[in-house]
């Protein structure tokens, strides 16, 4: 049997290489592809000869895309990195705290507040969608970038995935701070926070791409177009320049290239945060 698994090992090793790396080519293929459209011309796009790389990149054609007066995507890149940042950084503060709050601090009704807000994690988010469109109106907040950022500050889901971790780490550490008279605000941040550091990473990330890929909500509270982020002015601009297939492309890459390069920035985090949210306490 041994000498059946020196075999067999080799083989379901080559096997599962060949099976990873067949589904890595089909993965990264769209993305070669909108990249290598991005670089060609409109002649070397719609040719019906397959050209898998342009003759000579065309970079004018992100200038284009970025300076362009009807569909300004440099104004559009920076609303959703504002929106975005802005956004991720309440997110992670109120995540912070709530899941401090739950897992830490003893009050009256803690356990009940606590489920009934993971209830709502069963309610689809369009159920109130128009209830936030009223009251961002109420606020005169519609049609700015606030309006895209506050009703999604804080998400009961990321608060229940820090506190699974926060209660990983012992009691009697926090008992021994309040003795040494360590108050509760330094404890989190000197404490909680450093060791949590890869699940917020995760969390914060999480959150980016979330906020960086909205759609629905930014199309309902904006009107004008430099209040757009870029998943709004991408559909506007694939409806105005009509078989500029090129330009498309190279609004695309626009739209998800720095969420590829931050993935890969923050990869260790996310593989961290994930293994130690498996972990039990």
């Amino acid at each position: 049997m041994s000498q059946e698994n020196k075999i067999g090992s080799p083989c379901l090793r080559a096997a599962a290489f060949i099976f990873l790396a067949a589904g890595s080519l089909i993965m990264l293929f769209p993305f070669f592809w909108m990249i290598s459209g991005s670089l060609k011309t409109l002649r070397e796009i719609t040719s019906p000869k397959i050209i898998w790389w342009p003759a000579e990149m065309q970079w004018q054609n992100y200038t284009t895309v970025l300076t362009m007066e009807t569909n300004p995507f440099g104004i559009y890149f920076r609303n959703s990195i504002i929106v975005a940042v802005i956004n991720t950084v309440f997110t992670l503060l109120t995540t912070i705290l709530g899941a401090f709050a739950f897992s830490r601090l003893e009050f009256k009704g803690r356990d009940r507040l606590f489920n009934l807000l993971l209830a709502t994690m069963m309610v689809p988010s369009q159920m109130y969608i128009i209830t936030n469109f009223i009251t961002i109106t109420r606020m005169n907040l519609y049609n700015s970038l606030w309006a895209q950022i506050l009703p999604y500050s804080a998400s009961i889901f990321y608060i229940y995935l820090l506190r699974q971790f926060f209660n990983q780490i012992p009691d009697q550490l926090y008992l021994a701070s309040k003795v040494d008279g360590c108050s509760d605000w330094k404890y989190l941040w000197k404490i909680m926070v450093p060791n949590a550091k890869s699940s917020l990473v995760t969390i914060g990330l999480f959150n980016f791409i979330a906020s960086w890929n909205a759609y629905l909500w930014p199309l309902m509270v904006t009107g004008d177009i430099d209040k757009r982020v870029l998943s709004i002015g991408l559909k506007y601009f694939a409806s105005d320049s009509g078989s500029d297939y090129h330009l498309m492309m190279a609004g695309a890459t626009i739209v998800v290239v720095p969420l590829i390069l931050i993935y890969l920035i923050f990869q260790k985090y996310i593989i961290q945060g994930i293994a130690r949210g498996g972990l039990k306490g």
